[in-house]
């Protein structure tokens, strides 16, 4: 089934909606929670509250790109599933460190965005606005690492063994994206 016709079911509450969308999606989300659980039961719910969260949410929203729209919920949920499971357990590798190598270009993503204020939305998009300026002016490849890493959560080596490099370039390329991307915002005076 394609994406506007799921859209559709979601927009005229049909319940279908949902396990079309299980059918169409189901593992490609399972896979982005597990990046970031590392736990099969924890992704698994993930998975399942953000068919919760797509059916409460389309309408009033109407997705542009389903499949991008069900991997940022299904993003989000894990994070603030894995902050909250972790909470006491600060140091443990995982997404901690996934976290921290972004945390000292983006602190706020340490504390996580919810209950935004309409300012702090704001922010929020223009924040994202930048982030995507900046990778639209980097090549392919490393649009593809920072992607991978930092949206779906993937471990340095599964990008170094998809994209044929060494788990070092990898690392050592993320860290400088990191630094330009910190120069990139200072410059277009985003507060991070």
């Amino acid at each position: 089934m394609q994406d506007k016709q799921i859209i559709q079911m979601y927009l005229d509450r049909n319940d279908k909606a949902i396990s079309e969308t299980k059918i169409a999606y189901g593992s490609y989300l399972l896979t982005i929670a597990y990046n970031i659980l590392s736990s099969n039961e924890d992704a698994e719910e993930a998975e399942n509250d953000t068919y919760l969260h797509t059916w409460n949410s389309i309408p009033p929203q109407v997705p542009l790109n389903l499949k991008v729209f069900l991997a940022k919920i299904t993003r989000n949920l894990s994070l603030d599933m894995y902050r909250k499971k972790h909470a006491e357990k600060r140091g443990e590798a995982g997404c901690d460190m996934l976290l921290s190598e972004l945390e000292e270009v983006l602190p706020e993503l340490a504390a996580g965005v919810d209950n935004e204020t309409p300012a702090e939305a704001l922010d929020s998009a223009e924040l994202t606005r930048a982030i995507n300026a900046f990778l639209s002016e980097q090549e392919k490849q490393r649009r593809v690492m920072f992607v991978k890493r930092y949206f779906y959560g993937e471990p340095i080596s599964k990008i170094a063994t998809e994209l044929g490099i060494t788990e070092s370039k990898v690392a050592t390329t993320l860290h400088r994206m990191r630094m330009s991307l910190k120069e990139y915002l200072e410059k277009e005076e985003i507060a991070v």
